[in-house]
């Protein structure tokens, strides 16, 4: 017998080693998928919900706790989530400054700190009176002065609504509007010490009391451009393209439908729409329920500044020019051009039954005022600085961006064509007078015109 002849071995044999079952696969279900978007959507609307008001979408946030911090994890945000409490520490909003002009009064902000520095030491059930009291020995010790008057008043009453709404120091008897005229007004407040921390959403490392501004550059600041488009993205109306730096033009020419994009506006269950001048997530139809969800700035929207707003958008597409404009399809008006097309709208708009409001309608530059911070914060216009050459005057320039073509030109009775889907801060029922065109932005060049020019 040969060495190479098999030799049966006799005896018990050992079982043959079983081959690990390929792992399961997590079923899809459509249904979660669908809840898991409307909570990110609603969440990045609202970051604070409170037990006792929400208790129904804390309970789905906690369902969909994993969905959702795979999410939000690709924005850079924190999502803490607790029995009673959910609440999303998000990043600064893009453009600051033009959501600044719709935020609280820089006194409100002021009362708002001072407040939560006095709450720290307060018992978990206190009166308004006292905590406003220790609120007052707080501004005191950081110098700053406090004048007990109707305007302070009316301030501290602001921040204390701020803190009501986040769930921080809640109101439990009482009536806060009663504090306007009495400052020891019998009003219940609760303190929620363990949420204090959470107030701030960007620490940093910093010390801000020893360099403000150094502490308030590093919370703002986001050095990675892709992270600062998808936090765009989700948190703003749009992105232009003439805006956008180098390497954040590359991001969206490279990334923003395929490995990036596309699926984080997926997850939040919204609509990529791109075009040559830019890119948005638009909310459809179908996902819209209420106003707020939207942001804090819907457009269009009821009130007399909203229809200004939507009527100047129409002058500037008729008669705005294209010469040194910020890119391709904006167009500007001098605001000399703007407080008198204002001026005019008015005498049409501010008589009779729905007419406009007398406080603006005789205002023409308070006007001016309110739709610029709205048509700025909704990202649709944009205004630019320039000293004319005889040196006499600065002018300022309104610059209208693409976007503003998706409502139909002047007089025009149909829209170009049928609408499909609405842009994040455009409510689908409440649809303008002046009909819509399909999409977000206008009809310069469209996705595909892009790729069949691309080599």
């Amino acid at each position: 017998m040969s060495e190479e002849t098999d030799i049966p071995v006799l005896g018990p044999q050992p079982a043959p080693r079983a081959e690990p079952a390929p792992p399961r696969r997590k079923a899809w279900h459509p249904e979660a998928a669908a809840e898991a978007a409307a909570l990110l959507r609603r969440i990045a609307a609202t970051p604070w919900l409170v037990g006792g008001r929400h208790d129904e979408l804390i309970a789905a946030v906690r369902r969909n706790e994993h969905a959702l911090r795979s999410a939000v994890a690709r924005l850079g945000w924190v999502l803490i989530i607790e029995r009673d409490l959910v609440r999303l520490r998000k990043s600064p909003p893009p453009r600051g400054q033009a959501w600044a002009c719709q935020g609280p009064s820089p006194a409100a902000c002021s009362w708002f700190f001072l407040l939560l520095a006095a709450a720290e030491s307060m018992p978990p059930r206190t009166a308004l009176g006292h905590l406003v009291t220790q609120a007052h020995a707080a501004a005191a010790e950081a110098g700053l002065p406090t004048h007990h008057d109707i305007a302070e008043r009316r301030a501290t009453l602001a921040a204390l609504r701020m803190l009501d709404d986040r769930g921080v120091v809640e109101r439990l008897d009482g009536d806060f509007d009663s504090y306007l005229h009495d400052e020891q007004a019998p009003v219940l407040l609760a303190v929620h010490h363990t949420r204090l921390a959470y107030v701030i959403a960007n620490p940093g490392t910093l010390d801000p009391a020893a360099d403000p501004h150094a502490w308030l550059e590093q919370a703002q600041r986001e050095p990675d451009a892709a992270r600062r488009m998808r936090r765009a993205l989700v948190d703003d109306t749009c992105v232009h393209t003439a805006l956008l730096d180098e390497v954040e033009a590359q991001w969206l020419s490279q990334r923003v439908r395929g490995d990036d994009g596309g699926p984080l506006a997926d997850a939040f269950g919204l609509v990529l729409e791109r075009r040559a001048e830019g890119a948005a997530f638009v909310v459809p139809d179908e996902a819209f329920r209420h106003m707020s969800e939207l942001g804090p700035m819907p457009f269009p929207a009821p009130g007399t500044v909203a229809h200004a707003a939507l009527l100047l958008l129409d002058h500037a597409a008729l008669h705005g020019t294209t010469n040194n404009g910020p890119g391709p399809g904006w167009r500007g008006l001098a605001e000399e051009q703007v407080v008198d097309a204002l001026t005019a709208f008015a005498g049409t708009n501010a008589s009779g039954r729905g007419g406009w409001g007398a406080e603006y309608a005789q205002d023409p530059l308070l006007l001016a005022d309110k739709v610029r911070d709205l048509l700025a914060g909704t990202h649709l216009a944009q205004l630019t600085y320039a000293a004319p050459s005889d040196g006499d005057k600065t002018t300022s320039m309104w610059w209208f961006a693409p976007t503003a073509g998706r409502w139909a030109e002047e007089g025009t009775a149909d829209s170009r064509a049928a609408r499909t889907r609405s842009p994040r801060r455009t409510p689908p029922r409440q649809r303008p007078r002046t009909p819509v065109q399909q999409g977000l932005f206008n009809d310069m060049e469209t996705e595909e015109d892009m790729e069949e020019r691309t080599p």
